[in-house]
């Protein structure tokens, strides 16, 4: 397999300026922002340790492949801090919020 041509790259190019990648938390985050990025990272540690897919997930969850993509990815604009819980907690019903 050679280098990709003009044409090819200018295809993955266009691609990759409309993917949206994993947010990251900002060093200057509030507490608020930093527990939301906390809660998905427990969907990214469940997920790689159960060894499901997105849409496993998605439909252990009951909700659709979508909305889970955008918990991993931390792109959790449209989520209150409230339904992100919520769907934590059905796939740990046990949990315990602890403040420190």
């Amino acid at each position: 397999m050679g280098f990709p041509n003009k044409k090819q790259l200018e295809k993955v190019r266009a691609r990759l300026e409309k993917a949206e990648g994993t947010l990251m938390l900002e060093p200057d985050a509030t507490p608020l922002e930093r527990l939301r990025w906390d809660i998905c990272q427990k969907f990214v540690q469940y997920k790689a340790e159960h060894h499901m897919t997105q849409e496993e997930l998605a439909k252990h969850l009951g909700v659709d492949k979508a909305k889970i993509s955008k918990i991993l990815h931390h792109r959790i604009e449209g989520f209150s801090t409230d339904r992100l819980m919520k769907l934590y907690q059905g796939l740990k019903p046990r949990m315990k919020i602890t403040v420190g």
